[in-house]
């Protein structure tokens, strides 16, 4: 959730701490400090708010010497947001500035134990508790006091620590939250996120649990749990810069609808060579798959959207039972596993909090575990049995649109792959479903060729109090999303339902000039669809109806405004509908002034629980 940066080297740390949580402010944008070294101490500058006041007050980092330092942009879990909540926590006696992604859940039983020794709190952070248990435990040893505290504390952290003691040295250690090294030249940082060190080096580590990394000017050591040395792989980050900037674009929201095309050409063409999918990473085998009895897909927001769009795949191509979970729950009830069970794990950063917590029960279980996930080298795909990457490259925005996009697009190549290597599917059906999915990029950029239509009824509609989604099967599925797009950015109420439960409850929220956005791309329901429309036209809802083309007639008929989308195999039209649906939340929320990248109270990766 929050965000971590740290420098070490020859230049002024501030500047750099400064256009490093500027990438990283996705994370979380409650609050935002610094904590630099200046030859003399720490000095420590935060502010409550965005980024914006705190570069203010530090003159873009001038007003802050030093060359060594830790900054932090905050999510507020632990105390509201405030100054003195702010990150840096520094401790009692000043030794020690710490910066802090995850939950201390034990910090009320430390926080006590230290206030009975006399040591004086100022914030209501869970993060100040490290700060202070490091200078309770130091004894000369910085090394030896982390390796205390992390004795000590339970939950998940990321930690940036300086010691005014170590004036040479950054310190890092993490469990359950992300955290990177990036070796330079005569520099060495630390990030939670590679967006912020990119402008610096495409080098990294990244730390494993209970890993502790020491950075000096001029080279970097990695520690295991027992203060081992151990060596680390150098992961070469293949971003262009220019992806993880606008780009022209007024927000990242925007950009990442129109490089939808592209991010699922990169994702679906490797994968499909002379007429057949080929999935290299997967290991799972012919023989495995027969043996497969049931499906799980386990995710939250976005990529739980994607996994309700996957059930209608699997049961329709492979006859196996799936089942859908918000990982939250998943891990909390018991689920029914065995060695003949496929867990689908769906994670953007692979580092998500309760999905991580419900792979790791699926494997205890015994389950097979594939994950799809867009960071190469998180601690999902680690720890999975298989992994395929969707090819999204860094997605900024905290509303998730082409991460969805490119799930969905590696959910299809799992479905084909395993109907292509079972043989049940006919040949002429699998070479139709084929030719679909290698169409599918250049039908995304077909749907994002009419913006105008979908800006104007967003200028009709902008100011709606609550927005209604309908759709049934797949088009449902569609719906789940397009509402949690609304309502993520626009902060409008919205509501998705299928058009089969509208008569058991929800009609009655309709009234003259509720606007209803009815899905029908799905061709066996299209008239049910049209009978829901009509019911909620009759008690004076205005309806906005997306269909395929070749229904647009029929759709005209019965709804107040149209959008057509191109037609497509059945289970893949969501990765089409969507479309249209994102731009309509990005112009209502454009249009409604809000912040778009970073809407209130979310952040992009959800590391605690």
């Amino acid at each position: 959730m929050c965000g971590i940066v740290g420098y070490i080297g020859g230049e002024q740390a501030a500047p750099f701490l400064l256009t490093g949580l500027q990438k990283l402010e996705y994370r979380g944008y409650d609050s935002a400090g610094v904590a630099v070294y200046n030859g003399t101490g720490i000095h420590v500058v935060k502010s409550k708010g965005r980024l914006s006041v705190l570069d203010g007050i530090l003159q873009g980092g001038e007003k802050l010497p030093g060359v060594i330092g830790i900054g932090h942009t905050r999510w507020a879990t632990h105390g509201a947001p405030s100054d003195v909540n702010s990150h840096p926590q520094v401790s009692d006696g000043g030794k020690f500035a710490v910066v802090h992604n995850g939950i201390i859940e034990n910090y009320l039983e430390l926080k006590n134990h230290l206030l009975h020794r006399g040591i004086e709190f100022v914030s209501d952070t869970d993060t100040e508790v490290v700060a202070q248990l490091l200078e309770y435990y130091y004894r000369g040893d910085v090394l030896e006091a982390i390796s205390r505290v992390t004795a000590r504390v339970e939950g998940s952290y990321a930690l940036g620590i300086i010691c005014a003691d170590c004036p040479e040295k950054v310190f890092a250690v993490r469990k359950d939250s992300p955290l990177i090294v990036g070796l330079g030249q005569g520099e060495n940082f630390i990030a939670s996120d590679i967006p912020a060190i990119l402008s610096k080096t495409r080098d990294i580590c990244r730390l494993h649990d209970k890993e502790i990394a020491v950075l000096e000017k001029d080279g970097v050591q990695f520690f295991n749990s027992d203060m081992e040395l151990v060596k680390k792989p150098v992961e070469r980050v293949q971003w262009d810069v220019a992806a993880a900037e606008k780009g022209g674009y007024e927000h990242f929201m925007m950009k990442e609808i129109c490089e939808q095309p592209e991010a699922l050409r990169k994702t679906i063409s490797p994968r499909i060579r002379e007429g057949k999918i080929v999935l290299d990473d997967m290991k799972l085998t012919k023989e495995q798959i027969e043996k497969i009895n049931k499906v799980f897909i386990v995710a939250c927001g976005t990529s739980y959207h994607v996994g309700v769009v996957a059930k209608y795949a699997f049961e329709k191509l492979l006859k196996v039972p799936m089942e859908v979970d918000v990982a939250s729950e998943f891990r909390y009830r018991e689920p029914i596993l065995d060695e003949n069970t496929l867990v689908i794990i769906i994670s953007q950063s692979g580092e998500t909090a309760d999905t991580l917590a419900a792979l790791r029960e699926a494997k205890k279980r015994g389950a097979r575990v594939l994950s799809i996930v867009n960071v190469v080298g998180s601690t999902i795909a680690n720890e999975s049995d298989d992994v395929l990457y969707t090819w999204a490259g860094p997605e900024i925005a905290v509303a998730s649109t082409k991460a969805y996009s490119t799930q969905l697009a590696v959910i299809y190549l799992i479905v084909l792959y395993m109907a292509q290597e079972l043989g049940h599917t006919p040949q002429a059906e699998m070479e139709a479903y084929l030719e679909d999915l290698q169409r599918l990029p250049d039908l995304a950029a077909a749907c994002l060729a009419d913006k105008k239509t979908i800006q104007y009824f967003a200028s009709k509609y902008f100011n709606a109090r609550d927005m209604y989604f309908i759709g049934r099967n797949v088009d449902y599925a569609a719906s789940l999303e397009a509402s949690l797009k609304l309502k993520e950015i626009s902060y409008i109420h919205s509501e998705a339902y299928t058009g089969g439960e509208l008569k058991h409850g929800p009609i009655s929220l309709i009234e003259d000039g509720t606007l209803v956005i009815a899905i029908c791309t799905y061709g066996r329901l299209f008239d049910k669809m049209m009978s829901n429309v009509r019911e909620v036209k009759a008690r004076g809802a205005v309806v906005l109806g997306i269909t395929t083309r070749d229904r647009e007639e029929s759709l005209s008929q019965q709804t107040d405004y149209q959008f057509c989308i191109p037609k497509i195999t059945d289970f893949m039209l969501p990765s089409l509908s969507i479309i249209p649906l994102q731009l309509f939340a990005y112009y209502v929320a454009s249009m409604k002034g809000c912040d778009i990248d970073k809407p209130r109270n979310l952040a992009k990766s959800v590391t605690v629980e």
